[in-house]
């Protein structure tokens, strides 16, 4: 998990930092007990954290619905 996202984010990190950001929230989703409410607070971190990187980035994807 990236510790601060700030505004000005260098997009030129994008790339590797949504990778590892996908590759831990699927780790998550896989080893921890759903519906907890750490679970459920890391979920969605990450999750905002990768919407951050796409929205700043101007990356989006047809399958954006799976995070």
């Amino acid at each position: 998990m990236i510790e601060n996202l700030e505004s000005n984010y260098d997009c030129a990190h994008a790339g590797l930092d949504l990778h590892q950001l996908k590759e831990e929230l699927n780790d998550l989703r896989i080893s921890m007990i759903p519906g907890s409410l750490v679970h459920n607070e890391k979920v969605n971190r990450l999750e905002n954290q990768i919407r951050f990187i796409e929205n700043k980035c101007s990356i989006h994807h047809g399958d954006s619905g799976s995070l």
